[in-house]
């Protein structure tokens, strides 16, 4: 923005307050507490905020409500140019099942799978049957690797299917799933495009992410080795074919899968500029973001797909403030010490600095190393170099350590009353224990062992019992899923408070357990 002349107004929540961003725009707001939902999910408060600064548009980011339709339509109705697609596209592409549908349309290859969303778990199993197993159940809203869930038989498709529902309700509030066939070892590989107001659309090449850990991306690069050039001409023309048939305007990302006979398949598009859109720019020379803010200001692309030219390899580690000894748990505090590569063919996108405190309200990636090289080996060999010169030394513990062997006791007494995974694992088994006793009886019913009468007594019996166990196992789902939204303000206070009494106090330990997600982090600190 500062490179175009244009003024800009950064927003904040109460724990970003010190974030580089603010430092750096013209204006900055506070739009809210650390809590997203008060601060960068409050669409009021952010457009009240961009009236009172007389802000004429928006860019979104990556986060929060980058590809939140509401929220680009309460845009345009307020007259604040959403700085990516119209709201009724990114409406239609952030529904995953309708967005599969739109691509088959238009002859784009999509995997096997469901018609649209399952409407219940009984067609769920016949879509299972059809495709066959090994299938994913996934999110019909879903994004950056949440409401996933690989089955492997039918025995495992009812439990996964309750909660697939469950988790999609509790992140998109929205529980429509679809099923897809599971693709063994695919490689994730993304076209990025570019789209005016005008109709004209360009991509800008392939971008390799197969690199993941848990559905998350960690290593990202382009060209992509899985695939040749007249792949490459086939996903490019592919992915322009279905951002013409959305009436996609803004820069977007549309991913697929690729098997090991390098078939691709539709797996859904981003409307909105991806985290690991710093390779293209290295690739192609072109600002993916300048050119988002041109085409949202009317402009035309500079470009036909003739003129765009790949140079190289290029290759982003992305740097979380994780801890490897903890299963890489985030792990926020304040830097004291860092240094950061730099050198011919290496960029780095952070917002970090010295005295900075990384918040445990959001995401753990802290920044982006890029690398550039004349092919892959010189980008690798750049990597390795960057990745050794990089230091980011913090201090890793947020709150006093508390040195007590009598809390320490105090602490397991009360972990063992909210291991909600050993909880979850025990409904688990006692759901396919009854399963397994409705599957006996039926064939002791076949073999005469049983009438018929009392096998439908039973199995009503039985059929109820499994509902309360569902019931409870919900329950206990959505319990977990409260104790990991862990409140960092609250927690500090409550650790002050319990330090000033100098005694183990029962109840507060029970909050502090109940707000972090001990099941991981065993310590007290």
């Amino acid at each position: 923005c500062k490179e175009m002349n244009i003024k800009t107004v950064a927003v904040y929540s109460e724990a970003d307050k010190e974030a580089l961003h603010t430092k750096l725009a013209d204006e900055a707001i506070c739009i809210g507490p650390a809590n997203p939902k008060q601060s960068y999910l409050n669409i009021k408060n952010i457009i009240e905020a961009a009236n009172i600064t007389k802000t004429d548009s928006i860019h979104p980011g990556f986060g929060f409500l980058s590809e939140n339709a509401e929220f680009a339509k309460i845009c345009e109705e307020s007259n604040i140019k959403f700085i990516g697609p119209k709201s009724n596209v990114i409406n239609l592409l952030g529904n995953k099942s309708n967005s599969k549908k739109l691509m088959q349309q238009e002859g784009v290859p999509t995997i096997l799978g469901s018609d649209g969303s399952v409407k219940n778990l009984k067609e769920a199993v016949l879509v299972c049957e059809k495709i066959g197993y090994p299938v994913l159940l996934k999110a019909s809203a879903g994004g950056g690797g949440k409401g996933i869930r690989q089955v492997n038989s039918f025995d495992e498709l009812e439990t996964n299917y309750n909660i697939v529902k469950q988790e999609a309700k509790n992140a998109f509030n929205d529980d429509e799933i679809y099923i897809e066939k599971f693709i063994q070892n695919p490689r994730h590989v993304e076209i990025q495009i570019l789209a005016d107001e005008h109709g004209n659309i360009v991509h800008l090449g392939e971008r390799d992410c197969s690199l993941q850990r848990n559905h998350q991306k960690i290593i990202e690069e382009t060209p992509s080795t899985a695939i040749d050039e007249k792949i490459r001409n086939k996903m490019g023309n592919a992915s322009i074919k279905a951002a013409k048939a959305a009436g996609y305007t803004s820069c977007g990302t549309v991913e697929y899968l690729v098997d090991n006979d390098k078939n691709f398949y539709f797996m859904e598009m981003n409307t909105r500029i991806q985290v690991e859109h710093p390779i293209t720019e290295v690739r192609t020379g072109i600002d993916i973001v300048k050119e988002q803010i041109k085409i949202a200001n009317g402009e035309r692309l500079r470009w036909k797909q003739k003129d765009i030219e790949f140079r190289g390899n290029v290759i982003e580690c992305r740097i979380n403030a994780e801890n490897p000894k903890k299963n890489f748990m985030p792990s926020p505090g304040t830097i004291k010490e860092i240094n950061l590569p730099g050198g011919n063919g290496i960029r780095v996108d952070t917002a970090i600095y010295n005295g900075y405190t990384i918040p445990s309200n959001y995401d753990s990636m802290i920044a982006k190393i890029i690398t550039y090289g004349v092919n892959r080996n010189e980008a690798l060999s750049k990597m390795k170099r960057a990745l050794e010169e990089t230091v980011i030394d913090y201090i890793k513990n947020l709150f006093k350590k508390i040195d007590s062997e009598k809390i320490e006791l105090e602490v397991k007494k009360e972990m063992t009353k909210y291991d909600y995974v050993k909880m979850l694992q025990k409904l688990e088994n006692e759901i396919k224990l009854i399963n397994n006793n409705i599957d006996q009886m039926y064939i002791d019913k076949l073999n005469n062992k049983i009438s018929e009468e009392m096998y439908e007594r039973l199995l009503k019996k039985f059929r109820n019992k499994i509902g309360e166990k569902e019931n409870e196992y919900m329950e206990t789902k959505q319990q977990k899923e409260e104790a990991k939204q862990d409140d960092t303000e609250k927690i500090k206070s409550i650790v002050q408070d319990f330090l000033s009494l100098n005694k183990p106090t029962s109840e507060i330990m029970k909050v502090i357990i109940n707000r972090i997600e001990i099941h991981q982090d065993k310590q007290v600190d």
